[in-house]
């Protein structure tokens, strides 16, 4: 009896396990970290006498996680991208410069220029491609990571960039 009894527990513990309901429904998982956005060929627009360039998330990033930006500065020889992040100073000809930076919240992100001469028209304000990633914060406070290497970054949150969101 003891024998059966075990047997029956055994069998409806596999039945029970493996069990699954598929109701076909999509589940999005907002919480799972890190994520990758692309802002894709963006001009900067003026406003109020600075270039900026606003996004806002469509899920509230978590207080806890932290945002890098990374902006595409060129490409490889095999067109792979190459990115610089930012905050950064490009210094150009004649000892002018070309600042960018960024402020972000829970909710959004804006991306700013700004130089020593007129950026109106010019390639630093116009089709610019950014690299943006929220990573957890918890990690990055004592991660042995060099934040400002991209590839550093992808490896060590084992991030999958070959999908990355648009905004």
């Amino acid at each position: 009896m003891k024998n059966l009894s075990l047997l029956l527990l055994l069998i409806f513990g596999f039945v029970a396990f493996s069990c699954s309901s598929d109701d076909n429904a999509a589940h999005i998982d907002y919480d799972t970290y890190p994520v990758v956005y692309d802002v894709k060929n963006e001009n900067f627009t003026l406003n109020n006498g600075v270039y900026q360039i606003s996004k806002t998330f469509n899920n509230p990033m978590y207080e806890t996680d932290m945002l890098l930006v990374y902006m595409q500065t060129g490409s490889t020889n095999n067109n792979s991208p190459i990115w610089q992040q930012i905050p950064v100073t490009f210094y150009v000809d004649n000892g002018n410069e070309v600042d960018y930076n960024y402020d972000f919240s829970r909710y959004d992100f804006v991306i700013y220029a700004g130089g020593t001469f007129d950026l109106t028209g010019t390639s630093y304000v116009n089709n610019k491609t950014f690299r943006v990633l929220l990573v957890p914060a918890s990690y990055g406070k004592s991660a042995p990571i060099d934040l400002s290497n991209y590839e550093s970054v992808i490896n060590h949150y084992q991030i999958d960039d070959s999908h990355p969101m648009p905004l």
